[in-house]
């Protein structure tokens, strides 16, 4: 029988207010669960030098000191969360949409959007990436609206680059959306986005439920625009960014998927001109209409977005704006406002975070610091755990649509997102609040009753295959990549190896959790081993997130040193280790899998195989030392490192992430407990609080 163990967990701090009564208090407190023991093999224990050992924990020290200094006095972390410059040329253009626009905050955001402009004139996705031609096309419409002349040098070459690469003609159905709004591109030339779809039954296929959470959201509010087809004059003309080529377009007819659904969006467009008048525009548009207006006003969240992140927030303040709503409804203004506290300032410079990722970063920040000994009745941590258990969400969400049974309880990634915790947050979550150990034992029994529900919670929300997508169930209806509109981005939200290695992790740790939930979960994850070994990553970049989850994960569950399956992985480690000592991946593995944990070394993927090989009983083998090794000798003398590559994913092969905290927070869990399996000293007497008697729950 696998050995279960328990784990750690991230609980928010709402909670509390609802464990005050002593019938939700459990008899007993456990004691808090110890950071995760590696597989040991006989004979690597001592093996490893002191002078290796004392400047890992010297850099363990000052990446330790760093990370608690970036905590908030009210107990959470938060990383910034860096993307591409089409969330700040779509601010802009929102605002210009609304009529909100000001010359100040337009300068602000043209000199950050210039600022990221590659020396070839183009616009990337990501670091080091190369440009990418609807981010560009959006950019420079956006710098034509603060201004720019389309003969400035900087405006010329993104130009000729747009169409070298096919002008706007070949650009994303996304960006000619935006184009289409103040009348640069026709509403004609687009895909039809019937409003009458959100009316479908979420039993029905092609119900907005077979959607994903984030383009869900997208959806309803783009099916509003869609019906209006709205446009608002710009003031200038793009003809320069025109190439004269069509795109390809797929012959309508009956063959196959693609030509089915070209077949049903030429009589959609029909559909749409009837819709758009006389009877059937009073009747079966105007409930549509209504119905997706109520969707979207009913999901909005408390600090003003739509599920936390950029793409459905603007599109639902622009599907609203066309219902009427002025910008001093309480709807409109709560959005608005929202959008600012998205917004980082420096300098003479603002940009706009896509989302932000406070509960996720707190929670591995506590994980991390645990690692790395700092104790679980510090009060920097019990800060931590309140405003963890104080974020719980326990309302039900779209999620429920498939699990209607289901009591509600877990976390979300972001400050406010009630409709959509996620799976991944909250076996985060959970591993980080079992790290902790309240002197108060009401405490200790609010964090073990938060747990209880989440570990529910999450049980009920595996798929019909043993595994876990982030958001919902069974949510893989992949035949919506067919139709014409979703040609960016994910749009359904299968399992995953890295949500479902968190899982499996966080439930080997509940000795109480359901076994038969957990050792499906762990047929599933060795089932989706590759032959090279590794496992791909879906939220992170890529195989090395994929196998510095998945090998943790399985031991856990109780795989010993020699379990092929950690064989293979470590061998998978061995033979991609740079020169350098360190581990990195380019993003274009997505694309191209042979580029499979090749790249330039980066702090956070080398944390990540770090913890790979020492939760596999590799804390001494070379290649676990060459990487301990990199993390020293490239640390900041402020205790953080440089990191300038994207690691983090947001939609596979379009869409990613530089999470700052990354760089940071993974180092300090890996060497952590690297310095624990090889007998090293952690964090010392040092960081010890003066007081240890802070009220948890206060």
């Amino acid at each position: 029988m696998v050995d279960l163990l328990r784990g750690t967990t991230r609980l928010p701090s709402r909670a509390l207010s609802r464990l005050s009564s002593p019938a939700h208090a459990p008899a007993l407190v456990p004691s808090p669960r110890v950071p995760l023991a590696p597989a040991r093999r006989p004979g690597t224990e001592g093996s490893v030098p002191a002078p290796e050992r004392e400047a890992a924990s010297a850099t363990l020290d000052g990446a330790a000191r760093h990370l608690l200094g970036l905590q908030s006095p009210d107990g959470w972390w938060k990383g910034h969360l860096e993307t591409n410059v089409t969330m700040d040329a779509e601010d802009l253009l929102l605002r210009q949409f609304l009529g909100v626009r000001t010359e100040e905050d337009t300068a602000a955001k043209a000199k950050w959007i210039r600022s990221q402009q590659r020396e070839d004139g183009t616009w990337a996705n990501f670091y080091g990436g190369p440009g990418d031609l609807s981010t560009t096309v959006e950019a420079y419409v956006a710098l034509r609206l603060a201004g720019d002349e389309p003969s400035a040098e900087h405006m010329a070459s993104a130009a000729a680059f747009v169409v070298q690469n096919g002008g706007i003609e070949h650009t994303r159905v996304f960006t000619r959306i935006w184009l289409a709004l103040f009348g640069l591109w026709s509403w004609e030339h687009l895909p039809a986005m019937p409003a009458e779809l959100s009316l479908l039954p979420s039993s029905v296929p092609f119900s907005i439920y077979d959607f994903g959470c984030w383009a869900r959201q997208t959806v309803v509010a783009l099916t509003i625009v869609g019906a209006y087809r709205p446009v608002r004059p710009i003031g200038f003309a793009i003809d320069e960014l025109r190439s004269g080529r069509s795109p390809e377009v797929t012959a309508p007819g009956l063959l196959n998927w693609k030509a089915r659904f070209a077949l049903l969006d030429r009589i959609l467009h029909r559909y749409e001109r009837l819709a758009s008048r006389g009877f059937l525009r009073a009747t079966l548009r105007e409930a549509a209409l209504a119905h997706a207006e109520r969707w979207v006003v009913r999901r909005q969240e408390g600090d003003g977005s739509w599920g936390g992140i950029q793409p459905p927030w603007v599109y639902s303040i622009m599907a609203l704006d066309l219902r009427g709503y002025s910008v001093e409804h309480p709807v409109m203004a709560r959005a608005l406002e929202g959008l600012e506290a998205f917004t980082r300032t420096e300098g003479d410079e603002r940009s706009l975070e896509a989302c932000q990722s406070p509960v996720w970063d707190t929670a591995l920040a506590t994980v991390a610091l645990t690692d790395a000994g700092l104790a679980g009745d510090d009060p920097r941590l019990l800060r931590a755990g309140r405003w963890l258990l104080g974020e719980e969400v326990t309302s039900r969400g779209d999620w429920a649509i498939r699990r209607p049974e289901l009591p509600a309880g877990g976390w979300a990634f972001e400050f406010a997102n009630d409709n959509y915790p996620d799976n991944d947050d909250t076996a985060e979550v959970v591993l980080a609040l079992r790290r902790l150990s309240p002197p108060n034992p009401a405490d200790g029994a609010a964090i073990e009753v938060a747990v209880e529900r989440a570990v529910t919670w999450v049980e009920g929300m595996a798929s019909a295959d043993g595994a876990w997508g982030a958001f919902d169930a069974d949510n893989i209806r992949e035949l919506l990549y067919e139709l014409p509109f979703c040609d960016f981005g994910a749009v359904i939200d299968p399992p995953s190896a890295d949500v479902t290695a968190h899982v499996v992790e966080m439930l080997a740790e509940e000795r109480s959790a359901n076994p038969v939930a957990l050792a499906r979960g762990v047929a599933w994850l060795r089932a989706q081993q590759e032959p090279d070994g590794a496992w791909y990553g879906r939220w992170g970049v890529n195989y090395l997130y994929g196998v510095g989850a998945a090998v943790p994960a399985l031991v856990a569950a109780g795989a010993g040193p020699d379990d092929p399956a950690l064989r293979r992985a470590i061998a998978f480690l061995h033979r991609h280790q740079n020169p350098d000592g360190g581990f990195g991946e380019d993003i274009r593995s997505y694309d191209d899998p042979s580029l499979r944990a090749m790249g330039a070394s980066t702090a956070s993927q080398t944390a990540w195989a770090l913890l790979a090989l020492v939760a596999a009983g590799e804390a001494s083998s070379e290649s676990a030392r060459r990487a301990v090794g990199f993390l020293v000798s490239t640390q900041r003398p402020d205790g953080n490192w440089d990191e300038p590559y994207y690691t983090g994913t947001g939609f596979p092969g379009d869409f990613y992430i530089n999470y700052h905290l990354y760089r940071l927070v993974f180092p300090v869990s890996a060497l952590g407990r690297w310095c624990r399996a090889v007998g090293a000293p952690t964090i010392g007497a040092g960081f010890a609080s003066d007081s240890v008697t802070e009220e948890f729950a206060r």
